[in-house]
This record gives structure tokens, C-alpha cells and sequence, in this order.
């Protein structure tokens, strides 16, 4: 989506949702407390310490303490970074906080009685906490539609990212996990004893579970935006994302490592006498993040197995214009260009999602070009001098990424063929004969218009 300008109302609009979506947050981290299997990472020294007798805070009281030492850190660590409107990080703990009270005694009945039988009581434990955690992966997902504030308790690591220069995956488990040792250790002081009702299996679950369910959600809350854009601002869509009646035509040219799918590309653009963008987005996104050109193409469309485990581990809710992660800020940046490209003219793109990004338009056509593995790996020992068997090992690692890219940014298998027009294996077929394909292709879309995407990838 391109950059738009938010006016007053629609700030109002997205502040007001935000105090009603703190509400949703602090229901779902409760009911799953209530399952009496561990809270989440992040309530777990609050929720732990509430329950040590003369104490006297309750958890909310404590969980506004945390959070005052999560913004005072974040001050601390990023100082003229720090956005100003974070400093209502402040008024949302203390509004959190209150939820978290008010919840915890609305929920106080649903919480399953210890003297219950294992059989009965251990099933609606674990229903309890899957429920409360949907709860809680819904209201995330509307925060991460909403993108107004942030729970200093996001901003926490995501303050500690940015000062470091480390992705933010990685520093998120890690405060999580030194969060559920916090609350490990203050449990074990205070009660001499491990007990899973605070520190259990349902704090490793919601790790895993709640990021998942937000992933599921996220797709199907576009009709917040009804609520959260007035209807003028609405009605009037960015000049690089027009709808699908309008815009030039695009092909958009996904390929597998060794297919030929680059020269493909260059043959289609010279034929339809229109730019072809390859190289050309690495440039404009190192640009854009201030990154050095090698170090975006390092990174882009290069998602390995590790990091892409590492993400659905993490909690994926933050929204793109907050995350510090290069991988997302590289395909932020890549895919505004790709807009901004689209609109200026026809044009041939390669790779970088482009027929996702461009999904909403109409006069786009996807192209899907591929070789059988053995045939790949020739081509690539021919051109970079490589063994039979490096190449096919440089094939399989660049492909593997570029599918875990699609993946994680998409929700889509890459190489599906439904998410295409067309597809062209280059076993048998010359790259010359390939561009002829996609370009008579390309004149049928541009003829008719009736190839209108959907959420192709």
C-alpha cells in the first residue's frame, strides 16, 4: 500500500478502536490464565508475583509497572528516536492494566476447578486456553490493522532491535523467553516449588499457538478498515494501486534458480518495447532503507528454513511499518516500488512477489518459468563454473528461499499453479519461444482485461 496521508478523524478513529482492541488483548490474555495451564511469556512475572501473598498489587498494578520499565528502557536505548506518539505507550499501560484487572474478574467463573477429574478437566483446560488464545491472536490482528499505538511490551524488544541492529525474530524470542524465566524464577523463590498453573505448558503453546492464529485471522479483518478509514479518504485509492479496472500493463515473471527465467524476461521487455525490472528494485530499495546494495540483495526473497521457523515461533504481529526486521523492511520498501513502477507504464517485472503485489490490478499477467532440477543445475555450472553437484546444491538453497519468502509474506505456496496464468517449463522450449508465449499472452490480457487476479502470488 502506498503512503497516504492520515488525517485528524482518521487518527481519532484508529486511537478509539485501539482503547476497544486493549480490551479484546486483555480478555484473551485472561481467559488463557483461567486454563490454569501458565500464563503467556509476557504476563508471567506480573501474573506470577500477583499471586505471592503480601505482595499487595494486583496483576494489572504489576503489569503497568512492567510496562513503565519497558517505555523507560525504550527512551533509554533508541532517544531521538523514540516517536513521539509513543509517549501514549504510557496512558495504554495504564489503560491495559485496568483491563487486565477487569478481565481477570470477568473471567474469575471460567476458571476449572482443581478438584475436577484429570479426563474432564485437563480437555477443558486445553479448550480454554485455545480459545482465549484465538481471543487474543484477534485482537493482535486488529492492532496490527489498526497501527496506531503499540503495547510497550512490543516496544520493548522492538527498541532493542533497532539498538542492536539484530532481526527482530530473534530478539523477540528472546525477551520472551527471558520473560518466562523471570516468572520462573520469582515462582520458585516465592513458592519453593514449580507449579504449572503458573509457569506450564500454556506458556509454551501460546508461543507457538498465538502467532499461528494471527496469521489465519489477519487476512479476513480487511472490513476494519471500514471503520477505521472515513469514506472519502476510502474512496480515493493511491494513484499506484489503481483497482482492478484501471493501470498499464504488467508481466510479472516469477522463476526458479537455472530456468532462464532472467533472459526470458529481458526477451518479453524487448519485444513489448517496454523496461524490464530486475536489478533495478535491489537499487531502489537500498535506496529507500539506506542499506548498501549488497546487503539488500543478500537479503531479499533469501528467507532460509531457520528464519522461517524463527518467524512463525515469533510473534508476527507487529505491523510492517514498526518492524526493524531487514527482510520485512526490504519487501516494504520493493513492494511500494513495484506500485510505483506499475503505474508509471507497461513494464516487465522479475520476481520479488510482483504478481501478489500487484494483485488488485487487472492488467497483469503472471508468469510462472521453471526447469527440471538436472537441467537447471547444467545451466548454472555452465554460466558460474561450478561441479554438477554445486550447482544443483546453489539451486535447491535459492529456491528453497525464494519459496520460504512467498510463504511467509503471501501465505501461498510458490510454485502453485493456480496462483498463475501461465506457466513455462524451459526443458524443450528456447528462451526466444518462451518470450513469444508470454508476449501473445500479454496482448491477450492488455486486449480483453479479463484476467483480473486474486490474490495470486
Amino acid at each position: 500500500m502506498e503512503t497516504r496521508k492520515r488525517s485528524k478523524e482518521e487518527w481519532a478513529r484508529r486511537y478509539a478502536a485501539f482503547v476497544v482492541i486493549l480490551f479484546v488483548i486483555a480478555f484473551g490474555t485472561s481467559l488463557s490464565i483461567r486454563a490454569n495451564l501458565g500464563s503467556s511469556p509476557i504476563s508471567a512475572p506480573p501474573y506470577v508475583l500477583s499471586l505471592v501473598p503480601g505482595v499487595g498489587l494486583t496483576m494489572g498494578q504489576l503489569t503497568i509497572l512492567m510496562h513503565v520499565f519497558f517505555i523507560a528502557a525504550q527512551v533509554a536505548l533508541l532517544r531521538r528516536d523514540f516517536e513521539r506518539r509513543q509517549w501514549l505507550q504510557i496512558a495504554v499501560s495504564f489503560l491495559f492494566g485496568f483491563y487486565t484487572d477487569l478481565t481477570m474478574w470477568l473471567t474469575g467463573f471460567l476458571q476449572v476447578p482443581e478438584s475436577l477429574p484429570a479426563a474432564i478437566g485437563l480437555p477443558l483446560r486445553l479448550a480454554e486456553l485455545l480459545l482465549g488464545g484465538a481471543v487474543l491472536a484477534f485482537g493482535i490482528a486488529m492492532e496490527v490493522r489498526c497501527d496506531s499505538l503499540m503495547l510497550a511490551g512490543e516496544g520493548f524488544p522492538l527498541a532493542i532491535a533497532k539498538f542492536t541492529g539484530r532481526d527482530f525474530g530473534k530478539v523477540k524470542i528472546c525477551t520472551d523467553t527471558l520473560l518466562v524465566c523471570i516468572g520462573a524464577a520469582f515462582m520458585l523463590i516465592n513458592f519453593g516449588r514449580w507449579d504449572w498453573a503458573m509457569v506450564g505448558p500454556g506458556t509454551l503453546i501460546s508461543m507457538f499457538y498465538v502467532g499461528m492464529m494471527v496469521r489465519v485471522i489477519a487476512p479476513h479483518i480487511a472490513w476494519l478498515d471500514r471503520l477505521l478509514i472515513p469514506h472519502p479518504a476510502r474512496k480515493a485509492a493511491p494513484a499506484a494501486a489503481p483497482g482492478p479496472q484501471g493501470g498499464h500493463l504488467v508481466v510479472a515473471i516469477a522463476r526458479t534458480y537455472g530456468s532462464g527465467g532472467n533472459d526470458v524476461a529481458r526477451e518479453v521487455a524487448r519485444r513489448l518495447g517496454c523496461p524490464c525490472y530486475d536489478r533495478q528494485l535491489v537499487d531502489l530499495a537500498a535506496r529507500r532503507l539506506g542499506y548498501a546494495t549488497e546487503a539488500v540483495e543478500r537479503s531479499e526473497q533469501n528467507i532460509s528454513t531457520a528464519r522461517l521457523w524463527e518467524i512463525v515461533a515469533a510473534n508476527t504481529g507487529i505491523p510492517q511499518s514498526m518492524n526493524p526486521s531487514k527482510d520485512d523492511a526490504i519487501f516494504v520498501a520493493q513492494s511500494r516500488a513495484i506500485r510505483e513502477l506499475a503505474h508509471r507504464g507497461p513494464c516487465v517485472i522479475v520476481g520479488r512477489l510482483a504478481g501478489w503485489v500487484l494483485r488488485d490490478r487487472q492488467q497483469v499477467l503472471r508468469v510462472f518459468v521453471t526447469a527440471a532440477p538436472a537441467n537447471a543445475a547444467r545451466r548454472i555450472a555452465s554460466r558460474l563454473g561450478l561441479s554438477p553437484d554445486e550447482a544443483a546444491r546453489k539451486a535447491a538453497r535459492v529456491n528453497t528461499g525464494r519459496a520460504n519468502h512467498c510463504r511467509h509474506y503471501t501465505g501461498r505456496p510458490w510454485a502453485d499453479p493456480s496462483a498463475y496464468d501461465l506457466t513455462i517449463c524451459t526443458d524443450h522450449i528456447a528462451a526466444s519461444t518462451a518470450a513469444e508465449m508470454i508476449v501473445q499472452a500479454a496482448k491477450a490480457v492488455a486486449a480483453n482485461g479479463s484476467d483480473a487476479a486474486g490474490g495470486k502470488c
